[in-house]
């Protein structure tokens, strides 16, 4: 009787293949996929810092202030499951410690409401869906998937336009690498407001159409390789009012040299970035290569078993089929029914 490969030889050999065949569809088909900006967030950052700012119940700038900027965002799902992009909704207040807590975004210092809509992909700008306002550029509330080590472009929302970024290498915030850019901004006018003539040194005429000029100190952002989340950001706004036309600053509205995300804040971007960068490492990286491994090893396995046992087959199959004599047996030479054949 002939003997066949055994099940378990089959079972390997089948395993090793599929996971052969696995490995490169999780690195080229599903990993990429994987990479996605995410649509249901919800996340609040905090900066915090010392600087100047306008008291509008003084009616002057005060000075060695705590200024605190808080950022919620908040993912519009419907509109982004409609669309296919990624819709967040971004609220940023600016607020000394007398208006915090804000009961109302309205008593701020500063506040804003914004719409950001990007590729969920490539990060890029997408202009849909209610944007508010109108952003260019690669980099915003996070850097595109898989940081490089170049210059990128930041849009910057009080100037109105981009900024370019420039690699410095790498940064460990809260004990967790990332890559560090960097980049000021020049005295820009943005802007023009009707204020009383005396607050731009102008006493002689009740209002002014003054100029509105922003600039930034430095921006510093620190983004997680693999995934563009940003761990840690600070930033050094200005912004000022001058009389038309002129060239000095008259009144200062707001001036920080440096605010920051707050330890708190740190860690839990960290957190995050370390969460969402694992989850693709092992679905782009440790999967594949442990499914590409193990599958090499059990192919191999089966294939030795199923030769092992088709050598066994050639080795004994005769023997069993009759092709020898058995002991006591007569010779077939001389059996009854070769002596028939060779008489008929």
């Amino acid at each position: 009787m002939r003997r066949t490969a055994s099940p378990l030889s089959l079972i390997l050999l089948g395993l090793g293949a599929f996971l052969l065949v696995l490995a490169p569809m999780l690195a080229w088909y599903v990993e990429p996929r994987a990479k996605r900006t995410p649509v249901d967030v919800d996340i609040t950052t905090v900066f915090k810092g010392k600087g100047s700012y306008f008291d509008t119940e003084k009616i002057k700038t005060v000075h060695d202030k705590d200024l605190t900027i808080t950022r919620q965002v908040r993912g519009d799902v419907a509109d982004s499951e409609d669309s296919g992009r990624a819709v967040w909704d971004v609220s940023t207040s600016v607020d000394p410690d007398k208006s915090l807590p804000a009961a109302d975004p309205h008593d701020s210092l500063q506040w804003t409401l914004e719409r950001w809509v990007t590729d969920r992909k490539t990060n890029a700008p997408v202009h849909c869906c209610g944007e508010e306002p109108y952003f260019e550029g690669e980099a915003y509330l996070k850097f595109p998937f898989d940081v490089e080590k170049r210059s990128y472009t930041w849009w910057d929302n009080t100037l109105g336009a981009t900024v370019p970024l420039t690699y410095r290498g790498t940064k460990k915030i809260q004990g967790y690498e990332g890559y560090r850019f960097t980049a000021t901004v020049k005295p820009t006018k943005t802007g023009t407001r009707q204020v009383p003539g005396r607050m731009v040194g102008q006493p002689k005429k009740s209002q002014v159409i003054a100029d509105e000029y922003y600039a930034n100190h430095g921006i510093e952002l620190v983004a997680d390789q693999r995934t563009g989340r940003i761990i840690y950001a600070a930033i050094g706004p200005r912004k000022t009012l001058r009389a038309p036309g002129s060239e000095k600053d008259a009144t200062v509205l707001l001036d920080s040299d440096r605010i920051a995300f707050t330890p708190a804040t740190q860690k839990a971007q960290v957190k995050l970035a370390d969460d969402d960068s694992s989850r693709l490492e092992l679905v782009g990286e440790t999967l594949p290569l442990g499914a590409g491994v193990l599958g090499g090893v059990l192919a191999v396995a089966g294939i030795v078993l199923v030769v092992r046992g088709r050598q066994d087959d050639g080795a004994n199959g005769p023997g069993r089929r009759g092709g020898g004599a058995e002991p006591d047996s007569p010779n077939p030479e001389t059996s009854p029914t070769a002596l028939q054949s060779s008489t008929m």
